[in-house]
């Protein structure tokens, strides 16, 4: 589990929620800890079986001969590793458009989720999750210019469609840009999160968008309800006219029941 995990379970300020995300990242740890023990246990067997002594296998592990024999036993008594059983009843399955780059007209609206959605006829719901200051992670660190573990005001957000949880998503800012300010306080920012950037005095120049496919993390699985399933990381990091990093959007997508239309710059397409 990353620092980063733990640091949002950490920061969750529902206790029911906090306790809940916990739980279930301790039930993926357990798993993950079983199945690294059958893993190592085989190895060692490859190993002897390869004509290694148990001596010289100590000697490359850093232990004793004593722990190696130990570590043969580890998981010989666990339960056998089996598919996990399918839920009684199929989850519901929801196809949210993110569209790629994000028109002007969704992007300046009072929610680019609640508008998307509702274009598309569903049910959107969405919830606060945390407002506050927290250690920047790698690549949001870079699209803000700042050192990786630096304090950023994060503002993060979860949403459902239909009533099945479809996006976690956060908004961060430099402490020097947003601290003190309408950015971090507390609920959403009325009448639009764009208005309040603007009357701070920032013009937008131009945005770049970074999409990356990656398993979740516990934290993420759990929220969305997606165990073993895989996320798409939408990053959108804009710029003012001063080549300043205003804001970094970092979604974080169910990629089973998301699409993703992207479009070309008017003007520039070509066969």
């Amino acid at each position: 589990m990353d620092a980063r995990t733990l640091h949002d379970i950490a920061a969750m300020p529902d206790p029911l929620e906090r306790a809940r995300a916990a739980s279930a990242a301790m039930t993926t740890l357990q798993g993950q800890s079983v199945e690294l023990s059958r893993i190592r246990r085989s190895a060692i067997i490859d190993a002897q079986q390869g004509g290694m002594l148990q001596e010289d296998i100590a000697r490359h592990l850093g232990v004793s001969p004593g722990r190696v024999s130990q570590m043969k036993k580890a998981g010989t008594d666990a339960p056998d590793h089996k598919a996990p059983v399918g839920p009684a009843e199929p989850r519901p399955r929801v196809l949210v458009q993110r569209a790629l780059p994000t028109p002007p007209s969704t992007r300046g609206s009072k929610s680019l989720y609640l508008t998307e959605a509702e274009q598309q006829g569903l049910t959107p719901e969405r919830k606060m999750l945390f407002v506050g200051q927290e250690p920047a992670n790698e690549h949001v660190g870079l699209g803000l210019r700042v050192e990786p573990g630096a304090s950023v005001i994060a503002r993060r957000k979860m949403f459902w469609a239909n009533g099945v949880p479809v996006r976690i998503s956060t908004s961060y800012f430099r402490v020097d840009v947003g601290e003190n300010t309408r950015l971090d306080g507390e609920g959403f920012v009325l009448p639009t999160l764009q208005a309040a950037i603007e009357d701070m005095g920032h013009v937008f120049g131009h945005a770049v968008e970074t999409l990356t496919a990656r398993p979740a993390t516990p934290y993420e699985a759990d929220l969305l309800d997606i165990p073993g399933e895989w996320v798409v990381q939408v990053l959108r990091v804009s710029y003012s006219t001063e080549d300043v990093p205003i804001h970094a959007l970092e979604t974080i997508c169910a990629a089973s029941r998301h699409s993703f239309p992207i479009g070309q710059v008017t003007g520039s397409d070509q066969f």
